[in-house]
């Protein structure tokens, strides 16, 4: 879908792009020519999708294998620092519960839509923690969980989970 004024398309970027072609006014319901994407600081015109939603290599799908690995992988680091938030908030199940999920989903147990609610609830819990380490192990859990959903997640539970052990050596 085109952009119809040229305003928006400048603070794109910081308005490093500018598009031609675009359907304004009575003419927009009207068929019109694909984009050209024009990002000069960069020395590249793109003709057709917004160039924000280009990669240079097509995504790949991950076989299913891996993505149970890293599922399993970032379970365990999330679990290795849910004491942390377990100390400060002992009636709170919400993360170890996202960590049980994404077990389930692993194991073939649970549906990636269950998982994904559960990281959302140990990221709701996360929001509601009062200390770094806390809240840190609580979004840990919360990304292992949404690992199910996509094994990107899998890197931020890991950082997170590092952020945790970090300020709870601070403490």
């Amino acid at each position: 879908m085109a952009i119809a004024n040229a305003a928006v398309a400048g603070n794109i970027f910081g308005g490093m792009i500018s598009q031609s072609a675009t359907a304004t006014g009575r003419n927009a319901n009207k068929p019109h020519p694909t984009p050209k994407w024009h990002m000069p600081a960069f020395g590249v015109s793109i003709t057709g999708s917004h160039p924000r939603t280009m990669t240079k290599f097509p995504a790949k799908r991950l076989a299913k294998p891996a993505h149970i690995s890293l599922a399993l992988r970032a379970a365990e680091r999330a679990e290795s620092v849910l004491s942390q938030f377990e100390v400060r908030h002992p009636r709170d199940d919400r993360p170890r519960r996202a960590i049980e999920a994404g077990r389930a989903w692993a194991r073939g147990e649970l549906a990636m839509a269950k998982a994904r609610a559960a990281a959302f609830a140990a990221h709701a819990a996360a929001r509601e923690a009062g200390h770094p380490a806390a809240r840190f192990a609580a979004r840990a859990a919360g990304q292992a969980a949404a690992t199910a959903h996509v094994a990107g997640h899998a890197r931020h539970a890991d950082a997170y989970a590092a952020k945790a052990a970090a300020a709870a050596i601070e403490d």
